[in-house]
């Protein structure tokens, strides 16, 4: 038996490559594009460690090629997500009772095979399947997941060392134990790296998921799922089940055994399943621990102070990267009148020249938009503002789905502080700018604390320090990741810790140990090294 007391140290951030022209991971990973570009895959679920194919099929499509089938999947129906339940409940008794530095080792390895010899791999499948560039691609798909993997690892180890005193009377110990169920995991399109991490987190603290992926990222999905199983998860540890949102869950949160639910989506989605949560509570053998991440309507407040170009580089990246399909790409934006003329200038000349077309082709800042759906509700706003009387569009504007789902960066200016795009998640391509008088700094802090629901990001461009702790002070609240001088865009595990609160979730902060501790029951144990014989204290003598 290994009795050693283990513990691992905190690791480097994964280098981001770059994927210049003449590099080595420029080639690979275009040889891989054209292999899976070729390719058409059958995507079974995973339940138990089995693949089950049920006939009820959906395929997978390129965003930015929508008849370029990329994959046919299959659809789980009730009776594959019970039997999913009873597989991760099997593979609990023995997966929460293995040592947390073997659970690790599982992890770990992961890690090395997606920055290794899958690296190309999932690159390519993000790139195809959710239509996101190679750069984009690489700090998400790669990057990120192995920062998750590796540096979990590293958290646990800090959460498991963390023990009560004892003393010469009594020993005291903190047992952190799985959590007594399952745990539901529902990821997003956006980020191949959230839906690795949904199941990682809870499955390394001795939990077993039923996974459910969105439907735009099965691709990536399956191939991380089979990177998993090659690390040696024991089957049924986490089991992949593609399929009707609304049915899986249906089965999933009548089950008395659901002990916690592991969510990146819609507000609307979320708020849902705590509502039949609560309508529930009788069915279940404990609480179930509900974390989530939903929407954003994240901010760039610029003061007067600000560097107009480090303010235009931000607005750029922070609103169109990955089509602004990011829950926190910044969406509104506050900037002083006497910054305005020039900004408006470069914003639309910058926006402008933007190239947009298939991820395939590197030069391309802007990609397609993930489905038909995505694509009509974001082009609705656009023609809102199109025919208001309070709203101008300075930049962009056009769509086309001809073949791929493509809306133009675009940029829209309103007089009306409570314009619909100013206030509604829009999750796509589209800015909106209001332009505030100098002298209302301070009115308009309070304006954009006021306007919104969420509180996911948001950032504050000065050069006045002074300017910069009012914003912080005005806006404690505002945004549960807060930047200074920078884009609201790209937190970094183990340096920025992410979530938001309000309508923005649970707040539970992905990529710091504040995650992992949401996934045990901790049990305190004391032993008694002598214990009392006589019942009576001294205090009863006369």
């Amino acid at each position: 038996m290994n009795n050693s007391i283990f513990r691992f140290e905190k690791p480097a951030n994964e280098p981001v490559m770059s994927y210049a022209p003449g590099s080595k991971e420029r080639e690979s990973v275009k040889a891989e594009l054209k292999r899976q570009s070729e390719t058409v895959i059958d995507i079974p679920l995973i339940i138990g460690g089995r693949e089950v194919r049920t006939g009820n099929t959906g395929t997978v499509v390129a965003p930015h090629d929508h008849a370029h089938v990329l994959a046919t999947y299959h659809r789980a129906g009730s009776g594959e997500v019970a039997l999913a339940i009873d597989a991760a409940m099997e593979a609990r008794k023995k997966w929460s009772k293995l040592p947390w530095e073997e659970r690790a080792a599982v992890m770990l390895r992961a890690a090395e095979l997606i920055a290794g010899k899958y690296r190309y791999v999932l690159n390519a499948a993000t790139m195809l399947g959710q239509s996101k560039n190679a750069y984009q691609a690489e700090i998400d798909s790669v990057c990120e997941l192995v920062d998750f993997l590796r540096f979990n690892t590293y958290f646990a180890s800090e959460i498991y060392s963390v023990q009560p005193d004892s003393n010469t009377q009594a020993i005291n110990r903190l047992e952190y134990r799985p959590l007594e169920g399952f745990v539901y995991c529902v990821s997003p399109f956006n980020f191949t790296a959230i839906a690795g991490n949904l199941n990682a987190s809870p499955a390394l603290m001795g939990n077993v998921t039923v996974w459910k992926p969105a439907s735009a990222a099965i691709l990536s999905n399956w191939y991380l799922m089979k990177i998993f199983q090659e690390a040696g998860l024991p089957n049924g540890v986490i089991n992949f089940l593609p399929g009707q949102g609304s049915l899986i869950s249906e089965v999933v949160l009548n089950s008395e055994n659901l002990a916690g639910i592991h969510f990146t989506g819609s507000t609307k989605t979320f708020n849902g399943m705590w509502k039949t949560v609560g309508a529930n509570l009788e069915k279940y053998r404990s609480y179930p621990k509900l974390v989530g991440e939903t929407g954003g309507k994240d901010f760039i407040f610029a003061h007067p102070s600000a560097d107009r170009k480090a303010l235009l580089t931000a607005l750029i990246r922070g609103a169109f990267e990955f089509q602004g399909q990011k829950c926190s790409a910044a969406s509104r934006a506050y900037i002083p009148e006497s910054l305005w003329a020039e900004l408006k200038h470069d914003l639309v000349s910058t926006t402008g020249a933007l190239k947009q077309g298939p991820p395939e082709v590197f030069s391309n800042f802007i990609n397609a938009v993930i489905d038909e759906k995505a694509f009509d509700s974001i082009a609705s706003y656009i023609n809102r503002a199109r025919e208001s009387d309070c709203a101008e569009i300075i930049a962009g504007g056009k769509t086309d789905k001809s073949k791929g789902y493509y809306i133009q960066p675009t940029v829209i200016v309103t007089t009306d502080p409570h314009f619909v795009t100013l206030e509604e998640e829009i999750f796509g391509p589209a800015l909106t700018v209001y332009v505030y008088k100098d002298s209302e700094f301070e009115a308009t802090l309070e304006l954009c604390d006021r306007t919104s629901p969420y509180a996911l990001t948001g950032a504050i461009f000065a050069g006045c320090r002074q300017a910069i702790e009012t914003a912080k002070c005005r806006l404690r609240y505002a945004a549960g990741n807060f930047y200074v001088n920078d884009k609201p865009t790209g937190a970094v595990v183990g340096q920025q810790p992410f979530g938001g609160a309000r309508a923005s979730g649970t707040n539970d902060k992905a990529g710091c140990h504040l995650n992992l501790l949401r996934w045990v029951s901790p049990r305190t144990i004391k032993e008694t090294l002598i214990p009392a014989n006589d019942y009576s204290y001294p205090s009863f003598e006369d």
